[in-house]
């Protein structure tokens, strides 16, 4: 393709991104569905042309931005933008479609670190003292509803619950970049098949796999809590804050190995299905299991034991 028609696309596809943009800002009953929409654009063209033309694609959209929906959309364009090159790039290489995720993340990540910087310093709004506002609120209004129940010697116990959510805020942007990469790949992947005929998609869930390096990095910050850490140290918050992604990544490599259990063993399509519900319901038992369940996957390649064993 010659170089007017890779303007004129990406002129194209900028227009878009423009419109979804103003629609996502002034449109306010469909705000959540056009957000997902926002990185489309920026895939679509990376996609095609990998990163180099895409980051021109990218300043004309944060001029235009500016320009249309004013300076406070800018965050928005350059988080939806480096997440949807990254996830663009990737499938221009024909990265695996989890790898692709993973990449994705990282774009969103530094969106939305960007955005925390840019409304502390641009915008004059600490979203950290809005976090810590908004905690407050729900901590007086449950401490009333559990001194009406007589729950009162309970209290304590949930401030000091509800204040360590402050503190697992880089954790909850890591949590948020991962959704948000996985629904904008999801849905790419969706228009691209429609628009280039190609047959791109995420392989099962069963087949999701973490890095061993990722038990390592569990286990290191799991024995950094038996150490008497200052609450209010910056080795403390990144333990915390390592501790809940970790967990939350090993848990999903546990329910993923249900999956390929059943699958593999024949089982009821029930089975991974309840186990989903349960690890929702009743988290503080079926939670653990399950996240230990996927460390033993993890580190001791439990699901090639399985299959050199029907072999």
């Amino acid at each position: 393709m010659n170089q007017s028609k890779i303007l004129t696309e990406g002129a194209m596809l900028t227009a878009i991104y423009i419109i979804l943009l103003l629609i996502a800002a002034f449109v306010p009953v469909i705000t959540i569905v056009t957000t997902f929409l926002l990185p489309v654009p920026f895939i679509i063209f990376a996609s095609r042309h990998n990163w180099k033309p895409s980051l021109l694609m990218f300043g004309v959209a944060i001029v235009l931005s500016i320009l249309f929906a004013t300076i406070v959309s800018l965050p928005m364009t350059v988080l939806m933008g480096l997440g949807g090159i990254m996830i663009g790039s990737s499938i221009y290489k024909k990265l695996p479609a989890y790898e692709t995720w993973g990449r994705g993340t990282i774009g969103f990540v530094v969106g939305l670190v960007f955005t925390f910087v840019f409304s502390q310093f641009v915008l004059q709004v600490n979203l950290m003292s809005e976090i810590d506002q908004l905690i407050n609120q729900y901590i007086l209004m449950f401490t009333d509803l559990m001194e009406q129940f007589g729950l009162a010697d309970q209290t304590e116990l949930l401030e000091q619950q509800m204040g360590m959510i402050s503190s697992l805020v880089p954790a909850g942007i890591a949590l948020i970049a991962i959704l948000m990469a996985f629904i904008s790949q999801w849905v790419s992947y969706k228009v691209i098949n429609r628009l280039e005929g190609m047959n791109l998609g995420f392989p099962p869930f069963r087949m999701l796999r973490f890095p061993v390096s990722l038990v390592w990095i569990y286990f290191f910050a799991l024995i950094s809590t038996f150490f008497e850490l200052d609450p209010s140290s910056t080795l403390y918050l990144a333990v915390n804050n390592v501790m809940m992604l970790t967990g939350i990544l090993m848990t999903l490599q546990g329910l993923s190995f249900i999956f390929f259990y059943a699958h593999k063993k024949n089982k009821s399509k029930a089975l991974p299905v309840v186990s989903v519900i349960l690890t929702i319901l009743f988290p503080f038992f079926f939670l653990y299991f399950v996240r230990l369940l996927g460390i033993i996957d993890i580190g001791f390649s439990l699901r090639d034991r399985i299959s050199k064993d029907e072999k």
